[in-house]
């Protein structure tokens, strides 16, 4: 069954220790992708995202443009973060494990995302629309995120964990009619 990304109530987030005291947060602004959700069968589900890397907002210019740059993300040369699901566990219950492949600047690099289905709803439209919310931690050194500066006190500026936080809102899409062929 294909879903749509409802946009306006999907969000994808990461958060980074800043000098090893406190978080800093941020999120992408322009992403989407294609959902086939099997609703009967989990594990036969298929994700493919694609994330406008110079969409990046972590709500200070400066820091954004930072990591628009080559020293991070190197928006110019790698427009596209990308995830492709390869296979879904079932974890118990309605949760999942999502596993696919994280593209971060033409770096490839298998990810695990533990998935919370918080059911379905009919809008006041008459859409079906489905909630989930999934959740992993990576290190950004693999992707080739490795800037960083060393802290007088000890320590860098920059962590290396990244916590990504998905919110997902699907709106379920109507089966297409079967064509019927005339009979000469």
């Amino acid at each position: 069954m294909s879903w749509q990304l409802d946009k306006a109530h999907s969000s994808i987030n990461f958060s980074v220790r800043h000098m090893m005291i406190s978080t800093a947060r941020g999120r992408f602004e322009e992403f989407d992708g294609t959902f086939e959700v099997n609703e009967t069968d989990p594990t036969r589900s298929k994700i493919e995202v694609e994330i406008q890397a110079a969409s990046i907002n972590t709500k200070d210019a400066q820091r954004d443009g930072h990591l628009k740059s080559p020293d991070f993300f190197d928006v110019e040369k790698y427009p596209v973060i990308s995830f492709k699901s390869k296979r879904v566990e079932k974890v118990g219950g309605q949760n999942v494990r999502l596993v696919g492949d994280l593209t971060i600047k033409d770096i490839t690099k298998e990810v695990a995302l533990d998935v919370e289905y918080a059911g379905q709803a009919k809008s006041p439209w008459g859409t079906i629309n489905a909630g989930f919310t999934a959740q992993t931690k990576i290190n950004r050194k693999e992707w080739g995120l490795t800037w960083n500066v060393a802290l007088e006190t000890g320590g860098m500026l920059v962590g290396e964990e990244v916590t990504i936080s998905i919110e997902l809102e699907l709106v379920k899409q109507p089966e297409a009619e079967p064509v019927l062929e005339a009979v000469a």
